[in-house]
């Protein structure tokens, strides 16, 4: 406690300077906590926004060949069908499942005497396993609907909304799609993603593709194709893989890329991935930079105050005080008003996230949860520790090299 007393007496001596120098800390830490929080909440807002939708996966689709082959000119019209599925699956190794989709367009959906322009879409099941689907009411299409090419439909939130302004559970209910009658079997939940296939799910009124296929005279073409990989494999393989089986069952050219076009959902999400390291990085390093020039301060400060105590370090040295008990006590006097300094910038960082964190719920904004980790805020501390014991390093060798009897013929 003497020991204590004797460094928290020195710090306060000169309560101006100090406090000077500790704001340099204070400041650089209190930027970090909240470039860190600000980093966590611009990650949350984005995950936010694609949860649900299935990482491993891909979407392709069919569009004029950029390539004459086996008597075929270039520019020739091509379709997938649901005939070239079980091809797909059994040449290619590594599909989870495969989730086929047509567009119906633009469609007059009416109930009594409400009625709006909404998209109709034709699914399967295995849609669900692309973009997660949360049900308000009833059930999604299953196996069923489509054998039998039922008129069943599952509408999209605003459609719900606008169909049914007074709410309550609509299933059951038969709506118009154009001329077309169907049965709701589900309702679903707001969409929560900004990443979807074949336009807004809210706005969609989704139905069996095999009755969407009659319906429209589509024959058995597939407008969208949809595939999930399995675990361990990677979803530019199965990406290949269905490409050349589609190029050999539809007499396109090996290497005519125009012919399908694709969208990698796993490589968007690594570059997503590697976009928010390179931001953590770039905060850490901006963070550390604004600390190391706090502690270059409270070095230049512990200098002069080495300087300043020369009799005394002298007079100690003089009476028997060791080398370590010297360079121990300005090591320890730079470390506690570091970390004093990094301790009281962490909390006001802290708090004034948590100040924020509702007015950003409120806002609607992009930035969602602007928190630090426990993880984060300690490691914070450690390093602020070491940068306190770094600033006095250079101070405290500098007492060491102090001869006694030099100090004590200082004026």
């Amino acid at each position: 406690m003497d020991f204590l007393y004797e460094i928290w007496q020195t710090i306060s001596k000169n309560k101006g300077r100090s406090l000077l120098t500790a704001f340099g800390v204070f400041w650089g830490m209190l930027m970090l906590m909240i470039l860190i929080g600000l980093g966590n909440a611009l990650t949350n807002g984005i995950y936010s926004n694609i949860q649900g939708f299935a990482f491993n996966s891909c979407t392709m689709g069919s569009s004029l060949t950029g390539k004459p082959y086996k008597g075929f000119q270039r520019e020739r019209h091509w379709d997938i069908t649901l005939s070239d599925l079980q091809p797909v699956i059994d040449q290619v190794e590594g599909i989870d499942c495969l989730s086929p989709m047509v567009f119906g367009g633009s469609a007059t959906v009416t109930y009594e005497e409400m009625h709006g322009d909404f998209s109709m879409v034709g699914v399967t099941p295995d849609y669900t396993r692309v973009m997660l689907t949360n049900l308000l009411y009833g059930r999604f299409i299953n196996t069923i609907d489509m054998n039998e090419n039922r008129k069943v439909c599952v509408i999209g939130y605003e459609v719900y909304h606008q169909l049914f302004p007074y709410g309550g559970n609509p299933v059951g209910r038969q709506i118009m799609c154009g001329s077309i009658a169907y049965n709701i079997v589900g309702v679903k939940d707001k969409n929560a993603n900004s990443i979807y296939i074949g336009g807004d799910p809210d706005r969609m009124v989704q139905a069996p593709i095999t009755t969407l296929q009659k319906a429209y005279n589509y024959g058995e073409v597939i407008h969208i194709l949809m595939a999930v990989a399995k675990n361990g494999y990677q979803v530019k393989q199965i990406e290949t893989g269905i490409k050349d089986v589609l190029r050999q069952r539809h007499q396109i050219a090996p290497d005519d890329e125009k012919a399908l076009w694709s969208f990698n959902a796993e490589e968007e999400f690594r570059a997503m991935n590697y976009l928010r390291l390179g931001l953590t990085a770039l905060i850490w390093l901006i963070g550390l930079g604004t600390l190391i020039s706090g502690a270059v301060g409270v070095s230049n400060i512990m200098l002069v105050t080495v300087r300043e105590r020369t009799r005394e370090i002298g007079i100690r040295r003089a009476l028997g005080a060791s080398p370590w008990v010297i360079a121990r006590q300005i090591l320890c006097e730079s470390t506690l008003l570091t970390s004093l300094a990094g301790l009281t910038g962490i909390m006001a960082g802290v708090g004034i996230l948590a100040l924020a964190t509702p007015l950003l719920a409120a806002s609607d904004t992009f930035l969602k949860d602007p928190q630090v980790s426990f993880s984060a805020a300690f490691a914070c501390l450690l390093i602020i520790v070491t940068i306190g014991l770094l600033a006095g390093l250079l101070p405290a060798l500098r007492a060491l090299h102090i001869k006694p009897i030099e100090a004590l013929s200082e004026e």
